[in-house]
């Protein structure tokens, strides 16, 4: 399916606020009990180290540090918010005239695929972060997060379209 300019400038937009959201929820929860959010430099570095071919850590903190990780880390974090909000646009093209809350919660909820089965095995973390001391901890965090982030591609477009009318 296509997307036109326009709704693919707002698909930017809703997934910049998004990510937004999501990363406000976790500023809230590390103030207010203390839970540290991803170090975005460690997706950076792993990034960065991909040009020299290496794609997963035994432990991602101890791979030697990447120049502008830290920058990298973050303009992807909100290029992959931003990515997968343009997914749901593309399979429901009509859903910025009317976002409702169930398909920006499925998105949300299953954009965890990625952190579990791509990025913590990559980090040395296991599948669905089995080798951190609290994996279950570490997994309703995740989903956690990604709930956030599917309620705030809903808050997004709502505001979107408000801006709209």
């Amino acid at each position: 399916m296509r997307i036109n300019t326009s709704r693919l400038a707002q698909a930017v937009a809703v997934g910049i606020g998004a990510t937004v959201v999501m990363d406000s929820g976790g500023e809230v929860l590390r103030r207010t009990r203390g839970v540290k959010p991803l170090d975005y430099a460690l997706l950076g570095r792993w990034i960065g180290h991909m040009s020299e071919g290496q794609f997963r850590h035994p432990a991602i903190m101890d791979a030697v540090p990447v120049r502008y990780e830290r920058l990298l880390g973050w303009a992807a974090h909100y290029s992959i918010g931003t990515g997968f909000v343009l997914v749901l646009v593309a399979v429901h093209p009509r859903w910025l005239e009317r976002p409702t809350i169930i398909p920006a919660l499925i998105t949300g909820i299953g954009t965890i695929v990625a952190p579990w089965f791509v990025m913590q095995p990559a980090f040395g973390l296991g599948i669905a972060a089995a080798k951190t001391p609290t994996p279950t901890i570490a997994r309703a965090r995740s989903l956690r997060t990604h709930t956030i982030y599917g309620l705030g591609i809903w808050v997004a477009a709502n505001i979107l379209r408000h801006l709209r009318s």
